[in-house]
């Protein structure tokens, strides 16, 4: 029943168990079962291949070994347990108590260059073994002296931090100063008011922030939290923050790496180390030593990390390093370095409220000298003082902009772009420099066939789909490519198996996988054709031979070959070559031909396997399968660009941005995907390596940065460099990315854009924005968002001031001259809450223009209002105030200096101030242009719901009390109604409006 098909090493022997194939709890069982015999060091079972891998002490025999495996499979046959993973070992229970933190006072681990030792003077710098491990006192020792395997965990925006960040703003500084005076002055309803304001702009604030910091904390992955070691000379079981320098990780394809360790044994072990290292296809690995200085992460084929992927095979290493003195932990270490930058709309706008304040601070100092001078009482001229004050920062200010932000925000929300913060919207807008991860942002982070070479003939793959010549094959029309489709099924140690849904779930390399992909999108039933034709025996490829062959039963007379490897290699040992559905000879000239077509597909960056067969008979015994071999064809592989890249490229350059790729691949591979997105504006595609990168000044780099496209053999160092020096050149830049190595540049630029689904949690949590479905797509909605949000914002903020600089104009103006208050403290509260507010958050929810993603990225050092505005911004709040001057003369001349005559300003004042939100909609069109802006309902009912209100201010008798206004006959209204209108019809007729040559244009 148990057949021994390799012990030629001592200590180790593979087995064939007839009844493991394709039972993944049988795996199971026998890894944990035998795993807990005394003397066994480690177990790998594989369901596809029937076999299983066993290292054992000297005194064990292989016969022995063979009745252990014997006995345990009776076992597992005549019990119930079906699915044994659920019983856990003891070790097991201690993965449910909560993650200890790393201890503060721990001592430094040693740090050497341990991928330039020999792996002897490794063990030996930890006192451990390979057989036996550290014994349990010396782990323990190591535990308590360097402290648990855990990184500290990203610091979270709390609910409080949240909250309290909606009040760090100069207007609402200002704001609460006032409250706080109103009260002690008595004006405890103006407070209240103030107050009121302030707490809507929290509200808003925190709700949508608060909101979008929930789903991406939802998005996190729930990572292994066991591992295997040796310890005691036996493989067991324990938390990954157990693990400790020294010891002896056992690695097993599909499992997390739990600490940085150099390799002791690795069989045809391969690592997914794009997280960590960018690059994308996984990376084979070898015990040999190094030789060379400043070797890049990415090169060190002997060394294994921490948060890595076990793609296939197994080994053994030996932990050199945990918690934060592991590669992550040193990334973790840049991030909390990096300083997250201020976006362009919030310094702007802070730099609005400071000029405000000092605007402020200087009416209220000039209303109060003059008021006493003029006789008027110390308290009665502190409290108008103060309300002028309170009018010269709009109030709408905060809100408008935090409720634009927001309703971005939900937006974004609606297409799968989760916002964390207001102020990331904006920002986005205003990027000019995007800088796109390579891996998993820009690529899928999949192997994927794209090339297929059969019989001299070139097929691309695409999307499923064989195509030659712009026409479509049929693979089962093709004799040749659905031999080559079978091969590579057959020649493949990934699992596949099909859910109760169809779809299939298939474990193993990126490369074996994708070549399982290939042929489920050929329509090849992949089990049924595992199933007819039976694995016999599996010749896994080596460090010196890169082949791999596989031999199956097709009938009790006949085998079949299957080999698959290194074109080179393959082509060597071939006779013959399938042409025309013929075998025919294999010549010299045939040969070169091949090798050409290798090399053409390897420049294109692609990774290309050699596929080739034979067919043995009963007479043909020979010791080495892999003879005299029929050649198939070349299959060529690479992570595939997502779909709709590269149009969204051009969308970048169409709306002036620089797209600019950061990769840790190496310079071909980056040079190929750049060329074949058009990742240049320029003909001239500029690259730049990480070994002439880490030569540069800080200086130089700075110069550099904007002329280079492609950034290649990155580290996370190398990309915070690189986005660092490109805002020290000017640059507003925005960070996408899915990999721990992402984090420290995706937290310093201005906007850092993570994935949702397959990013890590490290990215997600230092990002801006998370793409929840991974569309890159999404990101021109969200730059065509953020540059509406901030024209509509400035159209509000414009709106404000003109409005708040005409109180400011009709206050001080009838104080200097002394014909009273036209308005009192409580009525320009009301006059900025009924104004400010609605009318300015309806200008902005105005629609995009058209042209907003065909203009360049605005610079970010231009203020939101520029100094051409505000001669503008003066000339409408000056005809708004003359009027209401008029009308509040007119007011006097009736009634005196009265409650009546300040209510015919009141009215004036606000009426004006409300249609002047129509002057404000466009620079340029006015209410007599031809061509008509899009329809604004908000703004319609935000103009006619503040009417109503001012309405009802007057017709409610308590309102009317509270406001110390009175009541209005027709001649008043009449006067109301023209002053009101005046100011818009001057506005509106003296606009710049554009020429007849720009109209043609």
């Amino acid at each position: 029943m148990i057949k021994v098909i390799h012990n030629q090493v001592k200590g180790r022997a593979r087995y064939k168990v007839k009844e493991l194939y394709r039972s993944e709890s049988l795996k199971q069982y026998l890894e944990r079962s035998l795993s807990e015999q005394p003397g066994i060091n480690y177990v790998s079972a594989n369901p596809l291949t029937s076999n299983i891998l066993i290292f054992f002490d000297y005194e064990y025999s292989t016969e022995k070994i063979a009745t252990l495996i014997e006995k345990n499979v009776l076992e597992y046959q005549n019990s119930d347990i079906k699915l044994p993973v659920k019983n856990l070992p003891a070790t097991k229970k201690a993965l449910t108590k909560e993650t200890p933190k790393p201890i503060a006072n721990a001592q430094a681990q040693r740090i050497e260059n341990w991928h330039l030792m020999e792996t002897d003077a490794v063990l030996d710098s930890f006192n451990t073994s390979k057989q036996s491990g550290l014994s349990s006192e010396s782990a323990a020792e190591n535990l308590n002296k360097y402290g648990p395997n855990v990184l500290a965990t990203a610091k979270t925006r709390s609910d409080l931090s949240i909250l309290i960040d909606q009040f760090k703003s100069l207007p609402v500084a200002l704001l609460g100063i006032a409250a706080g005076v109103s009260v002690v002055t008595g004006g405890l309803i103006d407070a209240l008011v103030i107050l009121g304001v302030v707490g809507l702009n929290a509200a808003i604030g925190y709700t949508t922030e608060s909101q979008s910091e929930r789903i991406i904390h939802s998005l996190g992955s729930h990572q292994e939290t066991s591992t295997w070691v040796i310890r005691n000379g036996k493989q067991i079981e324990i938390p990954i923050e157990d693990v400790v320098i020294g010891d002896i990780l056992v690695l097993k394809t599909g499992g997390y790496i739990a600490a940085d360790a150099r390799l002791l044994e690795a069989e045809n072990l391969s690592i997914d180390e794009s997280a960590l290292t960018g690059e994308s296809i996984p990376v084979t690995k070898s015990t040999s030593s190094l030789t060379g200085e400043d070797i890049p992460l990415a090169d060190r084929t002997n060394m294994v990390y921490k948060g890595t992927l076990v793609t296939g095979g197994q080994g053994l290493a030996v932990v050199v390093a945990t918690a934060k003195f592991t590669e992550m932990g040193k990334i973790q270490q840049l991030v909390g370095e990096a300083t997250a930058t201020e976006t362009p709309l919030a310094r702007q706008l802070d730099q609005v409220g400071s000029q405000l304040v000092a605007i402020g601070m200087g009416i209220c100092g000039l209303v109060f000298g003059i008021g006493v001078l003029r006789g008027y009482g110390l308290l009665q001229m502190l409290q108008s003082s103060i309300s002028l004050a309170v009018a010269a920062v709009p109030e709408g200010l905060p809100t408008i902009a935090t409720t634009t932000l927001a309703l971005g925000i939900q937006d974004m929300r609606k297409r799968n772009v989760l916002v964390r913060s207001l102020g990331a919207v904006e920002a986005l807008g205003s990027v000019q420099t995007i800088c796109l991860d390579k891996t998993g942002t820009i690529t899928e982070n999949r192997m994927s066939v794209v090339e297929v070479r059969v019989d001299s003939r070139q097929i691309n793959v695409l999307d499923g789909e064989f195509i030659a010549n712009d026409e479509n094959i049929n693979p089962y029309a093709c004799d040749e490519l659905l031999k080559l489709i079978h091969v590579s099924v057959l020649c493949n140690e990934s699992q596949v198996n099909q859910e109760q849904d169809g779809k299939y779930s298939i474990k193993g390399s990126a490369t074996e996988n994708a070549l399982i992909h290939m042929a489920i999108s050929a329509g090849v039933d992949v089990n049924q054709l595992r199933d007819k034709y039976q694995l016999l025996q599996t010749n896994l490829r080596s460090e010196n031979r890169n082949i791999m062959s596989t031999v199956h039963a097709i009938d009790n007379n006949h085998k079949f070959v299957a080999v698959k490897g290194s074109p080179a290699e393959v082509v060597q040992i071939c006779k013959f070559w399938l042409k025309d559905g013929e075998v025919i000879p294999l010549t010299e000239e045939d040969r070169r031909a091949i090798e050409i077509e290798n090399d053409r597909m390897a420049g294109k960056a692609l990774r290309v396997l050699g596929i080739a067969y034979t067919i043995l008979d009963e007479n043909n015994n020979r010791q080495n399968p892999e003879q005299d071999l029929t050649w198939l064809g070349l299959v060529g592989m690479a992570d595939p660009v997502r779909k709709g890249v590269k149009e969204l490229i051009a969308q970048f350059h169409e709306a002036g941005i620089d797209t600019v790729m950061i990769t840790g691949d190496q310079s071909p591979t980056a040079y190929a995907i750049a060329k074949e997105l058009e990742l240049s504006r320029d003909p001239q595609l500029e690259i730049l390596d990480s070994t002439d990168l880490n030569n540069l000044t800080p200086e130089a780099l700075t110069a550099l940065a904007d002329k280079v496209d492609v950034f290649a053999r990155i580290s996370p160092s190398n990309k915070l460099q690189i986005v660092q020096a490109l805002q020290a050149a000017g640059q507003v830049v925005a960070m996408t990315g899915d990999g721990i190595n992402d984090a420290p540049a995706l937290k310093a630029a201005q906007v850092g854009v993570a994935m949702g689904k397959g990013g890590t949690d490290v990215a997600r949590e230092v990002a801006d924005i998370v793409l929840e479905d991974d569309r890159l797509e999404t990101m021109i909605v969200a730059v065509s968002r953020g540059r509406t949000i901030y024209n509509n914002i400035r159209k509000s903020v414009h709106f404000l001031l003109a409005t708040n600089l005409s109180e400011i104009i009709v206050m001080t103006t009838a104080t200097a001259v002394g014909i009273g208050e036209p308005l009192n403290a409580i009525q320009l509260l009301w006059l900025n809450l009924v104004t400010d507010i609605f009318p300015g958050l309806s200008l902005a929810l105005e629609a995009p223009e058209p042209d907003v993603l065909s203009k360049p990225p605005r610079n970010p050092d231009e203020p939101i209002i520029k100094s051409s505005d505000f001669g503008r911004i003066a000339f409408e709040a000056g005809t708004i105030s003359v009027s209401t001057l008029a009308a509040y003369g007119y007011g006097i001349l009736k009634y005196g200096i009265s409650p009546q005559a300040s209510t015919i300003a009141f009215m004036s004042l606000t009426s004006a101030q409300l249609l002047h939100t129509l002057s404000c909609r466009s620079e340029n069109h006015s209410i007599f242009s031809q061509e008509k802006l899009p329809n604004n309902s908000y703004l319609n009912a935000a103009i006619v719901g503040s009417f109503a209100i001012q309405l009802l201010a007057i017709a409610i008798p308590p309102l009317r009390s509270l406001l110390k206004i009175t009541p209005i006959d027709i001649v008043d209204s009449a006067v109301i109604g023209g002053s009101a209108l005046l100011p818009l019809l001057v506005n509106e007729s003296t606009k710049n409006l554009p020429s007849a040559n720009d109209d043609k244009k």
